[in-house]
């Protein structure tokens, strides 16, 4: 077995499979090492923050407000006290307290309450702002919601089906003013009142804290999935601090950090990142709201730590290079021996000259306001090239992790320094990693040069359980408390993770891994890879990217009156599945997993129109059915070009 484990000394064999451990671990203990006074939840990480960081600054928007969080926390937590909703209940098999729903979008309100939740032993249970009518009725009676917090946009989707959940007893409205609340009827049990009424009401009648324990649940989280209903992953205080405590053993946060909050708090990533946020004293600002004026926000806030998905990081990559490439044949020529030369820098261990970053590079990073020290990738694997293009540009650490709502977020993280792209890092302290044998897609801890399998995690971070659902908790979790992740992955040298593969994919490829590929695509912003065993190759929808279809047709001097018109035309499909397959070729892509052919579409992929999950993942069933028609429609212009197909094996 080729593989190098000399830094990685907590490492056993247990029933023929390699487990690995971090350096930071200790035995069987892991590596919980926040304080003492601190093991007990995020109730006293966040008391620890306002006593640490007093004078500091915390949440900020680009309006001011006043006030402290503190104070607020108290006040939304005495504020409920007041309406009656008490703290103690039984949910489900668990002791614990009443769910609370936060169904709005990124802005300090939503800390604040989820603060308060938390000082005052409630449950928080996110609600994804984007989520369809029937997924919300479903979230908000499974978990039995007495209390939902919503902004003036989701107030109508829940008045809507108000009569359907009758569970609910308090909507607080954030961002909304009483007087302009719509009535409801006499008759009615809900009140409905407005964010500031409730703090009003709280600070008045102000009521002692009352901090949970570390086997209180702190919160459900509702995967949202690109499959099937919602199920809710019960985590505790424990959970959520034994994996920050692990994660921040790998990735420092300081006080004079700032970070930019815009990826989905309902989201357990984002969730983690202000957790040791808030432990570490670090600003947060919040984005405007739209995910296209995002970069403004950055300019405008100059951030320290951006933490991200794939998708805007490839976006990122495509917008420079394009960039670059219609710069002029001189321009191009320097940003091209200015990259190479710093890259190998990187690599080797050197320090790059500063030179290139005078003449190239410092341009480029005031695109994200300049002061970036390190990236984050999660949710979907980032191509290895994009990393190293981001770390040459940028000029700072790129790190790329791994983990699920299942695990409290992070399963592994890059540690800082580590330049080799292309893996997901070591194992978070809190945890231990095990890959188990697939034999039916022939992974196996015996595989050279390094051991496969299926991922499977165990530790403090992993969850509770299914809410009221044993039998698909039953199905992750086995007897010797591994959870089974479904994903395959390889141990690389260094006791590094490399992620590779899916257990549950209907056909033996990931066609994430090559949309990631084809994202550089000059042509389009978004990519739906899709095949099946009944289909002898896969094809592509594209969400095309006007700007670079005009300007194909203009030089090919093609005639157009609108755009669809374009979209639909032979001549630019070609060209698109072209450049894909040049892409292809360049990336090393097997010959089954190049794309046959490709449909143009000018309707980018959104979660308002129910293709992409809240972190931006490709929602494949429900695409799947969107695209229906058009996915038949090339299957039946392939057969009819090739009427003797070879299934996909």
């Amino acid at each position: 077995m080729v593989l190098d484990l000399s830094d990685y000394d907590c490492v056993y064999m247990l029933s023929l499979h390699l487990v690995i451990r971090s350096v930071f671990c200790v035995e069987r203990g892991y590596s919980v090492v926040l304080p003492e006074d601190l093991r007990t939840g995020k109730w006293n990480v966040y008391r620890h923050a306002i006593e640490t960081f007093r004078d500091c600054k915390y949440l900020g928007t680009r309006v001011c407000a006043d006030g402290t969080v503190g104070d607020a926390r108290e006040a939304i937590g005495s504020g409920l006290r007041y309406h009656g909703l008490p703290q103690d209940g039984i949910i489900g098999l668990f002791v614990a307290g009443h769910c609370v729903g936060l169904y709005f979008i990124n802005r300090p309100e939503w800390l604040i309450v989820d603060h308060a939740c938390s000082a005052y032993s409630y449950i928080s249970v996110p609600l994804y702002d984007t989520l369809g009518p029937d997924a919300v009725k479903y979230v908000v009676n499974h978990a039995a919601l007495q209390s939902i917090f919503c902004a003036p946009q989701t107030l109508n989707r829940l008045l809507s089906f108000l009569s359907e959940i009758p569970s609910v007893r308090l909507i607080v409205v954030v961002g909304g003013i009483d007087i302009h609340l719509p009535t409801l009827p006499p008759t009615s049990r809900v009140k409905l009142i407005s964010y500031l009424k409730l703090l009003s009401q709280g600070r008045s009648n102000i009521q002692p804290c009352c901090p949970p324990k570390p086997e209180n649940i702190a919160t459900i989280c509702y995967t949202s999935g690109t499959t099937g209903t919602p199920k809710g992953v019960v985590l505790t205080h424990g959970n959520l601090i034994a994996n920050a405590a692990g994660y921040s053993e790998t990735t420092k946060f300081f006080s004079s950090d700032i970070y930019l909050s815009y990826l989905p708090l309902a989201h357990i990533y984002e969730r983690m990142n202000q957790i040791i946020g808030a432990y570490y004293g670090v600003a947060v600002g919040f984005y405007q709201g739209d995910n296209m004026k995002l970069m403004d926000d950055l300019a405008a806030l100059r951030p320290t730590i951006f933490c991200s998905v794939p998708r805007l990081y490839n976006r990122i990559y495509a917008g420079i290079t394009n960039a670059v490439k219609s710069s002029g044949m001189l321009k191009e020529r320097l940003f091209r021996v200015a990259f190479n030369s710093k890259k190998h820098a990187i690599l080797t261990g050197r320090n790059p000259s500063p030179m290139w970053d005078r003449l190239v590079f410092n341009r480029i990073k005031e695109k994200l306001g300049g002061r970036v020290r390190f990236m984050v990738s999660g949710a979907s694997p980032l191509s290895s090239d994009v990393a190293d293009f981001l770390r040459v540009c940028f000029g700072c650490q790129v790190l790329e992790g791994y983990g699920m709502t299942e695990t409290s977020s992070v399963i592994s993280c890059m540690d800082e320094g580590d330049t080799l792209s292309g893996h997901v890092g070591s194992p978070n302290p809190a945890c231990e990693i095990k890959l188990v044998d697939v034999p039916e897609m022939n992974y196996t801890s015996e595989d050279q040069p390094y051991p496969r399998g299926e991922i499977c995690v165990r530790g403090p971070i992993v969850f509770q359980g299914y809410y009221n659902d044993e039998v698909q908790t039953r199905e992750v979790i086995d007897d010797d408390s591994w959870l089974h992740t479904g994903d395959i992955g390889l141990w690389l040298p260094g006791g590094r993770l490399k992620i590779i593969d899916r257990k549950k994919n209907i056909f033996k490829l990931a066609p994430e891994k090559i949309e990631n590929v084809y994202s550089k695509c000059k042509f389009f912003s978004q990519c739906f890879v899709y095949g099946d065993s009944l289909n002898s190759c896969l094809v592509a929808i594209v969400a095309a990217d006007p700007e670079a279809l005009k300007e194909w047709a203009a030089w090919q001097g093609i005639e157009y009156e609108a755009l669809r018109q374009l979209c639909n035309d032979q001549r630019a499909r070609e060209a698109v599945l072209a450049e894909m397959d040049d892409i292809g070729r360049e990336a090393g892509l097997q010959g089954f997993e190049y794309v046959k052919a490709v449909a143009l579409v000018l309707e980018p992929f959104t979660e308002e129109n129910g293709l992409l999950t809240p972190t931006f993942k490709i929602k494949r069933s429900q695409a799947k059915a969107h695209f229906a028609k058009v996915i038949l429609d090339m299957y039946a212009e392939l057969s009819r070009s090739d009427p003797s197909p070879q299934k996909v094996s």
